[in-house]
């Protein structure tokens, strides 16, 4: 209905900036948010060679030692836990922590944790002094560094970029670090078949090419600081992902659905004892998840979902475990990467909507402690969800801990799907 009493004069409107097209392009055009992509690609790249040497290199050490296969499966689930006890330990502290300093600055600093973790995997290997214990901790170290990274680095994006470009940046920093987990494993394979230490060389090189990346970024990357002391702060962020039924949704799902569905840390398992293939075979199993998960990406980047994302979202999660059984019951390497192959690109679409969801609806405050959250969560799905493979594997074999994962993951779908109606009926990422 017309105003009964127009202004017969009105001021002209406030002068505004131009609006913000959401493109790809404009996205390209963020000078410090290409600097901060770059480091989480080269990042990504190097944490991926450092998990497959690791991995491989704990298997190989175990079989040295003339354990079986389920006993060394066992050895390379515990070098999961390794790197997860500190996620679990430090998360809400180093959340704080992204929300209270500067947010490059804690990046630096963890990058330069895991170039000592790895310089020390180097040097110990290339002496063949390696061994168990020195590997378990050296995956503790890693996992300290990351328990502080993850949450820096998920709050520092969204402070790189305008609102209107959020769902596509989100889209374009898990194809950084699915791209590099696709380069990462194949070319940590042919590495580890030349040398080990060759492998933990590289991993170092591209860590600081990361750090160097970060220091280019110039815009400020402080947050504002929140009063309160450093135990209330967190309570807070626990509070919110509490009380938001859709962060806590979307998190927890991850947790419980990749925790059961985590098969790719048996590959090593499977590449030398089911499918009988060697370190290069390993690389392309490794790779294949990504491979998947890269495309998926690619696709969402162009073109970002519109409609029913909740829906989707759990179809995406049911893929994930349906392909995890494929994968269990398969004897041949192809079936086997293309299982793999659809299991990682059915993760990247329910992930890019988790997060997207988890990011558009949290203040930039309280991102830091959100991301901490949901690294305990996220770690746990991944280096305790490694745990759990290798303790079923030691009962069940390697075979039916992968397919034990497949079910459970297909079980929690449909769970989810019910304990949290608001999660499945999001509908528009904005």
């Amino acid at each position: 209905m017309a105003d009964p009493d127009p202004d017969p004069s009105p001021a002209p409107p406030p002068t505004s900036a131009p609006e913000i097209v959401p493109s790809t392009r404009a996205l390209l055009k963020e000078r410090d948010y290409l600097a901060f992509w770059c480091s989480r690609w080269t990042g990504s790249f190097a944490a991926q060679i450092q998990s497959v040497a690791m991995g491989w290199q704990m298997y190989g050490l175990a079989r040295t030692e003339g354990k079986s296969v389920e006993e060394s499966a066992f050895l390379v689930g515990m070098l999961g836990l390794a790197a997860f006890i500190p996620v679990f330990l430090l998360s809400l502290t180093a959340g704080e922590t992204a929300d209270r300093h500067d947010r490059k600055t804690v990046l630096l600093v963890c990058f330069a944790g895991e170039m000592v973790s790895v310089a020390v995997l180097a040097v110990a290997t290339w002496r063949q002094a390696a061994t168990v214990p020195l590997l378990l901790a050296m995956g503790f170290a890693f996992g300290a560094a990351r328990a502080f990274f993850n949450p820096a680095s998920t709050a520092l994006g969204p402070m790189l970029v305008p609102r209107a470009l959020l769902p596509r940046a989100i889209a374009w920093n898990s194809l950084a670090w699915q791209s590099a987990s696709v380069v990462g494993p194949a070319i940590g394979g042919a590495l580890i078949a030349l040398s080990t230490a060759d492998a933990y060389g590289a991993t170092f090189l591209l860590y600081v090419v990361s750090a160097i990346s970060v220091l280019i970024i110039r815009k400020t990357t402080r947050p504002e600081v929140q009063p309160g002391s450093r135990w209330t702060l967190m309570k807070e962020g626990l509070a919110y992902v509490w009380n938001q039924k859709i962060v806590f949704g979307a998190i927890s799902l991850d947790l419980f659905a990749v925790l059961l569905g985590g098969a790719t840390a048996l590959l090593p398992v499977f590449a030398r004892d089911i499918l009988l293939s060697d370190a290069h075979a390993f690389g392309i199993l490794r790779a294949s998840p990504a491979l998947g998960a890269t495309l998926v990406g690619l696709f969402l980047a162009a073109h970002p979902i519109r409609h029913r994302a909740g829906v989707v979202m759990f179809l995406g999660v049911g893929t994930f475990g349906l392909a995890t059984c494929v994968f269990a019951l398969s004897r041949s390497l192809w079936v086997s990467v293309v299982a793999l192959a659809i299991l990682g690109g059915a993760d990247m679409l329910s992930v890019y909507i988790r997060q997207t969801l988890t990011q558009l609806i949290t203040p930039d405050p309280m991102r830091g402690r959100v991301a901490a959250v949901s690294s305990v969560f996220v770690g746990a799905s991944n280096e305790l969800g490694e745990f759990e493979s290798g303790v079923v594997a030691r009962f069940l074999g390697p075979v039916g801990a992968a397919l034990f994962g497949g079910v459970g993951a297909l079980i929690v779908t449909g769970v989810w799907a019910r304990l949290f109606p608001a999660l499945r009926k999001a509908d528009r990422l904005e």
